[in-house]
């Protein structure tokens, strides 16, 4: 248990805030291709690939075209993809365009997000996750139809 008494999750996001940057990508750089670090990263300029480490901030000049998976996502900028992690702090600059997958999810008054958003406990994702992908994905017009060929 940690000084201020919060458990695993949060232990894991107070980490984040307090380990010093150790990757930058500067507002002027753009880069294709998929980006993989450990410990915590900032992207102040253009990323068109999938991006996939522990901590990540994309700030306000930052933008992501390509999904993201980490442990805890800080958006302030533009995501145009996925994102897969423990912790998302979407904060009121942000614009998010993809499904969200997380266990732990903030949202700030003023953030835009357009997509699918699962947020829920562990214990509770793993029960989403123990039903099939077809009973998850399927439109209700498919059920429908098949009740109409009998």
């Amino acid at each position: 248990m940690s000084v201020f008494g919060k458990k695993n999750g949060g232990e894991q996001a107070e980490a984040g805030d307090t380990e010093a940057i150790s990757s930058l990508i500067d507002k002027s750089m753009s880069i294709t291709g998929m980006i993989s670090f450990a410990g915590k990263a900032r992207i102040d300029g253009l990323i068109n690939g999938n991006v996939e480490g522990e901590h990540l901030i994309l700030s306000e000049t930052g933008r992501i075209i390509g999904n993201v998976k980490a442990a805890t996502f800080n958006c302030h900028g533009i995501l145009d993809g996925d994102i897969q992690a423990n912790n998302v702090i979407a904060r009121k600059s942000c614009t998010i365009h993809g499904k969200l997958v997380a266990t732990s999810l903030t949202v700030e008054p003023g953030a835009a997000i357009d997509g699918e958003i699962k947020a829920a406990a562990k214990d509770h994702r793993q029960q989403i996750e123990g039903k099939s992908q077809a009973q998850l994905l399927s439109p209700p017009e498919a059920s429908m139809q098949h009740n109409t060929d009998g």
